[in-house]
């Protein structure tokens, strides 16, 4: 059966329901298509389910850490790890529903099956030939391969966070901030943890002197962190299964194994471009994604992509947003739109918080004015009862712009904000040193981190 469409959305996450968003006042015939559940990762597998575990942990651990200081419980807290999937199902459970009456509102064509290109118009899905007038491909990502023995064994990260029963020894393949953030939910659910990463630094991507510390606040809480420790194999036994890794030492390769009840592959995720026959459509991809311009332009002019299937930005939700609504404005009204990734604030919600915006390279550092702040001793990551906490901002002398921020401690996720909103509205630092801000709070630090 054919059909033909203005415009045909492939995935039902961020980036493709931005632009369905304009279905509904473009007065155009719109499709679209998810082989899974209608929301996406982030609302039903990814970011929002995993901040309810992440939540849940931080009340715990801020309860524990404060027995003995005027609050807190006599004794240390647990938390109900039943209990904690069946609340964190309440985020999840009606979604898919809900997203698909909105889009049946707009009067958008739904469809479910995995879908492919036949030519450079039109996508097959089922029994379904479809072919549109432009194309958006906002497919995703998925965990990364490991391609190693055993790899059968590993549980996603979509998978632990639907166990039923936490296991009692937990073993995280890669030092990304997936296996940062379950680690630190399973050990404040009382599980023994060890992260393995393959090579010398976790966490790429953010400033290395902010990730010695986050380590080290792990590795406080008893989180194993072991680095240079790439797995090559993973065995099932009769008591769980055995992880070994294979590393180099002066006297040549050593093995080494561990034993877990579960094994987590936090190893990353890659674009989810598998069986989509993108050579069909003359789509051209590399490792990191589909490739666009600065309109989200792939080298078809009728096909457009956004979020984490394309190798443009970060792979995280604000990205993909920002993404579908250039693609929105370049289909609907002409490519005059271009992504700007300007001050683009991540985080890595472990406890303390990691977040960060702008240069985390050791060689920009290099050209401009570093200002390291140990927020230790200060009295908001004092009161919190954590013992780590940092911050270090990057500035261009020349011209009084913040290059870069990175903050580690109490909702560092909020306050890397404003250093962000100054990287992409162009304000100075001496602006936001004029800035008055509530007190006490963490946002009011901010004019003694410079």
């Amino acid at each position: 059966m054919q059909k033909e469409y203005d415009i045909i959305i492939i995935g039902t996450g961020t980036a493709g329901r931005t632009l369905a968003g304009r279905a509904e006042s473009s007065g155009l015939k719109f499709a679209i298509i998810d082989s899974r559940e209608y929301g996406g990762t982030c609302p039903l597998r990814g970011c929002d389910p995993k901040k309810v575990l992440a939540n849940v942990s931080e009340a715990t651990d801020w309860n524990n850490r404060l027995i003995g200081k005027g609050a807190g419980t006599k004794e240390p807290l647990n938390i109900d790890w039943p209990s904690l999937i069946k609340f964190k199902r309440t985020f999840t459970e009606g979604y898919p529903q809900e997203t698909e009456k909105v889009f049946a509102d707009m009067g958008i064509d739904m469809y479910h099956g995995r879908a492919y290109f036949e030519n450079e118009n039109t996508v097959i899905v089922g029994k379904y030939t479809l072919k549109g007038k432009y194309i958006f491909l906002a497919t995703g990502s998925k965990p990364r391969k490991l391609s190693i023995p055993g790899e059968e064994y590993l549980t996603t990260s979509e998978e632990f966070m639907e166990t039923e029963k936490l296991p009692a020894k937990i073993v995280f393949v890669g030092g990304g901030y997936i296996s940062f953030e379950f680690a630190h939910i399973a050990r404040r659910a009382g599980a023994e943890v060890l992260i393995l990463h393959r090579s010398e630094k976790p966490l790429g991507g953010f400033d290395s002197d902010m990730v010695d510390l986050l380590v080290k606040a792990s590795e406080t809480a008893s989180i194993g962190v072991l680095v240079n420790r790439p797995v090559v194999a993973v065995e099932k036994g009769s008591n769980g299964f055995l992880v070994r890794t294979e590393y180099k030492t002066e006297a040549g390769p050593e093995t080494q194994t561990f034993n877990a009840d579960m094994v987590v592959n936090g190893a990353g995720r890659v674009p989810d471009l598998e069986d989509l026959h993108l050579e069909s459509a003359g789509v051209k991809a590399e490792k990191k994604g589909i490739i666009v311009d600065k309109h989200m332009r792939t080298s078809n002019p009728c096909v457009y992509a956004g979020g984490d299937c394309t190798a443009e930005g970060i792979q995280l939700t604000p990205v993909a947003t920002l993404q579908g609504e250039v693609a929105a404005a370049n289909i609907l009204d002409g490519n005059e739109a271009e992504a700007d990734y300007t001050g683009i604030p991540s985080a890595v919600f472990t406890i303390p918080v990691l977040a960060s915006v702008g240069s985390s390279e050791e060689k920009d550092y290099e050209k401009y004015k570093v200002i390291f702040s140990d927020r230790s001793n200060w009295n908001t990551t004092r009161r919190t009862g954590l013992q780590f906490a940092a911050s270090k901002v990057i500035l261009d002398e020349t011209n009084d712009r913040i290059v870069g921020a990175h903050i580690l401690g109490p909702h560092a996720e909020e306050a890397i904000n404003i250093f962000a909103m100054a990287m992409r509205l162009g304000l100075r630092a001496s602006d936001i040193k004029k800035m008055v801000f509530t007190y006490p709070t963490i946002c009011s630090d901010i004019r003694y981190m410079f």
